[in-house]
């Protein structure tokens, strides 16, 4: 397929000469009178370079630069004008132009400048291709990551899509549990029909059950009318309860008849409704440590527990934080930006060696804040502090690897919990203060001492 050539000169010999010059290249070239009559041109067929005249009747040349750049900002463009002036250079060059070039020209001087503009217009393009492809291969349904960990949970998910089984996401707060579920619904034969996300712990007991099943007028004080509940608002679709380890046992036990039958009454009313909803539940504590203790029903862990996703925390998947900083990064572009903020190599080397205890949410809240202070670049500057100080002291002395190999997470593991144990020690057995010291959360350590089966001492 040939390239395709707009020459723009409101001089007709200027026109009919180029046109056979470059028609002698071998390019298909169109022409035009006026930046009006270009743009008329550019509406009914796609150019790969405009060659302008700057100084024409009505719309100038450095005006058509702007419409072309607006509406195809992938064509290559290259100015001509007789009366040169650095402010018009200067313009045009911010505008996107490839090159400014005065007459009168060499013929090899302007085939020349074609031929390099056309080479790296084409260099864009590719890479431009090439970034989508990339960006596409490392991100699922707006999850982000190439890591072995996160490709095998974007598997997983299309498998689980399928099925209409309960699926119960485990992870740390902040590892985006809820754009799994909406995920695992949007992969689904369920994608057309409602995503409802509810956060257990985040209604009051006394109003779960209303919340949940809907209430009839005048079934308490303040019920105006009826209301329906999440579940009929999801009905055909999904219905993601978010932190169900907060969930009351009552509550445990009337939505436990709901996933048996597939049945419910509002509050108030003595009509029986069908329900047609896939349940997926989330938590970031140990459930099966609550149905130990009690506080969570062992018949109803297993009926959410059907299929289980565990979200690996950002700590175990380094490799997808510089993805991960790219997209916020685009997130927080501001309207007048046309490229994201750069990323200093010591800044993305600060962000890499910090642990996250708050995870890819943390990660977004440092993005955000440090483009506040710099929206152009991330430096080490306008990171938060507590990325700069976090020197980890080394322990593994000169790293040996014994000829016949290690296993590396077990010592990993260890490493954790003597750790985990001298913070106790140092803050007397208080968790919350041990947490600090660590750089978590209370919730992130004490998720970390259920793992390794340790007792924690104070609250």
């Amino acid at each position: 397929m040939k390239i395709r050539i707009l020459v723009v000169d409101d001089e007709l010999s200027m026109r009919e000469f180029l046109s056979i010059l470059l028609e002698r290249e071998g390019y298909d070239v169109s022409v035009a009178g006026s930046a009006e009559e270009a743009l008329r041109s550019m509406d009914t067929a796609l150019f790969d370079l405009v060659l302008s005249d700057v100084n024409m009747p009505g719309l100038t040349g450095i005006d058509l630069l702007a419409r072309i750049k607006e509406r195809a900002p992938d064509t290559a463009v290259l100015m001509l004008t007789a009366f040169s002036t650095a402010e018009q250079a200067v313009e045009a060059m911010r505008l996107g132009a490839y090159d400014y070039i005065c007459k009168p020209f060499k013929n090899v001087e302007i085939k020349q400048l074609i031929i390099n503009a056309l080479e790296k217009q084409g260099l864009k393009r590719e890479n431009s291709l090439l970034k989508k492809n990339a960006s596409e291969r490392d991100s699922f349904c707006g999850m982000i990551g190439k890591s072995l960990k996160m490709r095998e949970l974007f598997d997983l998910i299309q498998k689980v899509a399928a099925s209409p089984s309960s699926v119960l996401i485990l992870g740390e707060s902040g590892t985006g549990k809820e754009l799994a579920a909406h995920a695992i619904h949007t992969s689904s034969p369920r994608k057309s029909k409602p995503f409802v996300a509810v956060n257990c712990g985040a209604i009051p007991e006394n109003l779960i059950e209303s919340e949940l099943f809907g209430h009839k007028k005048g079934a308490f004080t303040g019920a105006t009318g009826d209301h329906p509940g999440l579940f009929e608002q999801a009905e055909g679709g999904t219905l993601f309860l978010d932190e169900i380890g907060e969930l009351p046992l009552l509550m445990q036990t009337k939505l436990l008849r709901v996933l048996q039958e597939r049945e419910f009454k509002r509050v108030g009313d003595a009509q029986t409704r069908k329900t047609d909803v896939r349940i997926i539940s989330a938590s970031n504590r140990d459930l099966e440590g609550q149905v130990k203790d009690g506080s969570f029903r062992e018949d109803l862990f297993y009926r959410l527990n059907v299929v289980q996703l565990v979200l690996p925390p950002l700590r175990e998947r380094i490799e997808d934080i510089p993805l991960l900083v790219e997209s916020f990064c685009r997130k927080f572009m501001t309207s007048d930006q046309s490229e994201p903020a750069t990323v200093t190599p010591g800044a993305l080397k600060a962000v890499m060696n910090y642990p996250f205890p708050g995870n890819i949410r943390e990660l977004e809240n440092c993005v955000e804040r440090s483009l506040i202070l710099d929206p152009a670049v991330i430096s080490e500057n306008s990171l938060p502090k507590q990325l700069l100080i976090n020197k980890i002291p080394c322990m593994a002395g000169d790293c040996d690897i014994p000829e016949s190999g290690m296993m590396l997470e077990p010592l990993l593991e260890g490493l954790e919990k003597k750790y985990l144990l001298k913070a106790l020690e140092m803050t007397g057995g208080a968790k919350k203060k041990a947490g600090e010291l660590l750089g978590m959360s209370f919730r992130s350590f004490r998720y970390r001492l259920a793992k390794f089966g340790l007792d924690g001492g104070e609250e």
